[in-house]
C-alpha cells in the first residue's frame, strides 16, 4: 500500500512538472517572438474605461454562474441566499489561480459547499452539468459563427477538428450524466465508493426537472454572450476592432486548447494560440494580440481577489 501511494505521488509530481515545463516553454517561445516590453507598450490610459466595463461584465458573469448553480440545486438551492452562491463561485476562481488545473477551483468550492450544506452529491452534479452546459453553449455559438468566418479566412482543420471532438465529448457527458443511474455499477465498487451511487441519483433527478435543466442552458447562453463581449473588449482596449463572429470562433478555439491538461491553467498555450489565430489569419500585429491576451489576466485577478475576500470571510465565521 505504501509503495502504491508513493507511486501515485510520484506520478502526480511528474505530471505537474511536465505542465510547468510546457507552460515555461510556451511563454519562452512567445516572448522570444514578441518581446514583453513591446506588448506592454500598448497598455495605456485609454484602456481604463474598457477595463471598467470588463470588470462590470465579470461581476455579471459570476452572478449568472451563481444563479445557474442555485437553480440546479432545485428546492435546496432556493433556501440558500444568492450571495452565498456568488461567494462560492468567487472561491472557485481564487483556487483556480492557486491549483495547477482549471478545474481545481470547482472541486474546492463544491466540496466546501457540500460539507457546509450537507448535499455534496447534488452539488457535484450541479457543477458538472453547469460546466458542460457552458461548453455546449460555447460550441453551439462556434458552429453558428464558423460559416461567416470561414467565408473570409481559412481556419486550420486541426483547430476545427479539436473543437468538434471536445464538443462531442461534452454532449456525451451530458447525456451520460442524465442516464447515469441506468449503469449497473459493480458491487465491489459501490462498497468501496458509496458516493458514486448518490452521484448517480443526483444526475438522474434532472430528468424529472426539465424546466430547471433548460433554464441552466439559457443561463449558459447568457454566459457565452457576456464572455464574447468581454473578449471583444480586450481588443477594443488595445485600440483594435475585431468582428464579433471572429471573436466567437477564435475564443472557442483558444478555450478548447487551454482546457487540455498539458499546462498550468492554459498559460503559455493561450498566448501562442491567440497569436497564431489573430496574427496568422487576420494580420493583427503580434505585439497587439499579446497585449490583449495579457490584458485578459486582469479580470482573472479581479475574480481571484473576490475569492480571497470570500475565503477570508468564511474562515472568520469558523
Amino acid at each position: 500500500m505504501h509503495k502504491e501511494n508513493s507511486d501515485k505521488r510520484s506520478l502526480r509530481v511528474l505530471k505537474t512538472a511536465l505542465k510547468v515545463l510546457v507552460t515555461a516553454a510556451g511563454l519562452t517561445y512567445v516572448f522570444y517572438k514578441v518581446p514583453f516590453t513591446e506588448a506592454m507598450s500598448h497598455w495605456n490610459a485609454g484602456a481604463l474605461p474598457w477595463l471598467s466595463l470588463i470588470f462590470a461584465l465579470t461581476v455579471i458573469l459570476m452572478a449568472i454562474q451563481a444563479n445557474r448553480w442555485r437553480g440546479l440545486l432545485l428546492e435546496e438551492g432556493r433556501k440558500i441566499p444568492f450571495r452565498t452562491f456568488y461567494g462560492y463561485i468567487a472561491l472557485g476562481y481564487f483556487f483556480n489561480n492557486l491549483l495547477p488545473s482549471g478545474f481545481g477551483g470547482d472541486a474546492v468550492k463544491t466540496i466546501a459547499f457540500g460539507k457546509r450544506y450537507g448535499n455534496t452529491a447534488n452539488s457535484v452534479a450541479a457543477i458538472v452539468i453547469s460546466r458542460v452546459m457552458g461548453l455546449i453553449a460555447m460550441f453551439i455559438s462556434f458552429f453558428v459563427a464558423l460559416p461567416f468566418v470561414a467565408v473570409h479566412y481559412r481556419i486550420p482543420g486541426a483547430y476545427v477538428a479539436t473543437v468538434s471532438a471536445v464538443a462531442v465529448i461534452a454532449v456525451a457527458v451530458i447525456i451520460g450524466g442524465l442516464f447515469l443511474d441506468k449503469v449497473r455499477l459493480p458491487r465491489w465498487l459501490m462498497v468501496k465508493v458509496p458516493f458514486l451511487v448518490k452521484l448517480q441519483d443526483a444526475f438522474a433527478i434532472y430528468r424529472s426537472h426539465k424546466k430547471e435543466f433548460l433554464l441552466s442552458g439559457l443561463d449558459s447562453v447568457w454566459l457565452q454572450l457576456v464572455t464574447i463581449v468581454i473578449h471583444w473588449a480586450y481588443f477594443k482596449a488595445m485600440g483594435i476592432d475585431v468582428d464579433i463572429a471572429i471573436i466567437t470562433v477564435f475564443t472557442t478555439i483558444m478555450v478548447t486548447f487551454t482546457m487540455l491538461p498539458i499546462s498550468i491553467n492554459g498559460i503559455g498555450i493561450r498566448e501562442n494560440v491567440q497569436v497564431s489565430l489573430y496574427t496568422g489569419l487576420l494580420g493583427i500585429p503580434a505585439e497587439v494580440v499579446l497585449a490583449s491576451t495579457l490584458f485578459s489576466y486582469l479580470p482573472l485577478l479581479f475574480q481571484a481577489a473576490q475569492g480571497a475576500v470570500a475565503f477570508a470571510l468564511m474562515k472568520a465565521k469558523k
